[in-house]
């Protein structure tokens, strides 16, 4: 199989050449004379995703159906890795629903799609704002051997966690998860500079939406966002949808960070990839955007609706960074930090995640996307 576009990082021709699902050739193409040709990258990765089309991935009677419906939603959108997002709950219910993640991977290109999962809380703070969306009655202090049990109904799949640091037992949890191959994130948190180099000590390495979870009331100088800043060892993942972050703040986050510790994460709730309107969810009415969740009454948000794909563009015209920059932080990034070595790229011996897109003022918009060497999306 060969493909034939506009490679992404130098916006020239190139041809790439696939075998047994790998990348085995690259040379220089020819240039379209039909009109303007594809650019092609390496397929998007979600590291925090919490659902889509309708379903949730917290949800405990999950299916295999309900998750390659998902899988095959964000491949037409360029994601072709995503680790599902499980968020705080009771402890039945979080058992129940990585049991439903583990058992639903049984196709095998879902399951190529999907590395790992992702449990934000219920280690977090209670404090509101910091909490977050996070329900007070379902956050407890750090609990290892809790957490050996949600890993066990994961089948061990578990391989990113959001933490706060200043609670107590998180350091105990964050130096045992590094040492069985779990990275740890700082997320819905009020620790000290202090609380979170000892995080960092113990092996954490990045923040979660950085700049959200985060109360509206913070004291200028000591608060958590600027030690994150500071910290060169942690990566910060960051939801450009334009709602959750102003553009002065993306700017902001990726001068301090750059290219090599900036993560784009959607973040996005299970109504995203919906048609726009009232849902009932929580038992209250809420109203979806083709960009955000937010609770009518209060104007308040909910949650994201972006795809990742489109937080690609916005963080091109926020920053103004190229088009290479803003694929490496939702492809190159992500994968490095979580060690999925053969993704995240294009380059020979690396597996075959490419998507085909066109770049319009409002983002990417994907054509294509390939799994492993297989086509798993056409535009029609």
């Amino acid at each position: 199989m060969i493909i034939e576009g506009i490679l992404f990082t130098n916006n020239k021709p190139v041809s790439i050449e696939i075998s047994d699902g790998k990348i085995i050739r690259i040379k220089p193409g020819q240039k379209s004379t039909d009109g303007p040709q594809l650019i092609v990258a390496p397929g998007l990765v979600d590291i925090q995703i919490n659902g889509y089309n309708g379903i949730d991935f917290s949800d405990p009677d999950l299916t295999a159906e309900d998750l390659k419906k998902i899988v095959a939603g964000l491949w037409e959108v360029g994601v072709t890795t995503m680790l599902p997002t499980v968020i705080s709950n009771d402890h039945e219910h979080l058992m129940n629903s990585f049991k439903a993640l583990s058992n639903a991977r049984t196709d095998p290109k879902v399951s190529m799609s999907v590395p790992g999962f992702h449990l934000e809380g219920p280690y977090i703070s209670p404090e509101k704002g910091f909490r977050g969306a996070h329900l007070e009655k379902y956050i407890r202090l750090p609990d290892l051997q809790e957490f050996k049990q949600y890993q066990e109904a994961a089948n061990n799949m578990i391989r990113l966690i959001t933490v706060a640091p200043e609670l107590y037992g998180s350091i105990p949890l964050i130096r045992y998860c590094v040492d069985n191959d779990v990275v740890v994130s700082l997320g819905h948190h009020n620790g000290t500079a202090e609380e979170i180099t000892e995080a960092v000590d113990a092996g954490a390495t990045l923040s979660t939406h950085l700049g959200n979870g985060c109360a509206n009331l913070i004291h200028r100088h000591n608060n958590p966002i600027w030690p994150q800043l500071a910290e060169d060892r942690l990566s910060a993942s960051i939801i450009t949808d334009g709602f959750h972050l102003n553009r002065e703040e993306v700017r902001t986050f990726y001068k301090v960070k750059g290219d090599e510790l900036t993560i784009l994460i959607s973040d996005a709730v299970d109504l995203a990839g919906l048609p726009p309107g009232e849902y009932i969810r929580w038992g209250v009415t809420i109203v979806l955007t083709p960009d955000i969740v937010k609770f009518p009454a209060e104007n308040v948000l909910a949650g994201s609706a972006s795809t990742i794909s489109k937080c690609v563009g916005n963080m091109m015209r926020f920053t103004g960074c190229s088009l290479e920059s803003a694929i490496n932080m939702a492809s190159r990034n992500p994968a490095r930090l979580m060690g999925l070595d053969d993704i995240g790229g294009i380059q020979i011996g690396k597996r075959a995640d490419l998507i085909l897109f066109i770049l319009e003022d409002e983002g990417i918009h994907i054509r294509q996307t390939i799994l492993n060497g297989d086509v798993v999306y056409q535009a029609e």
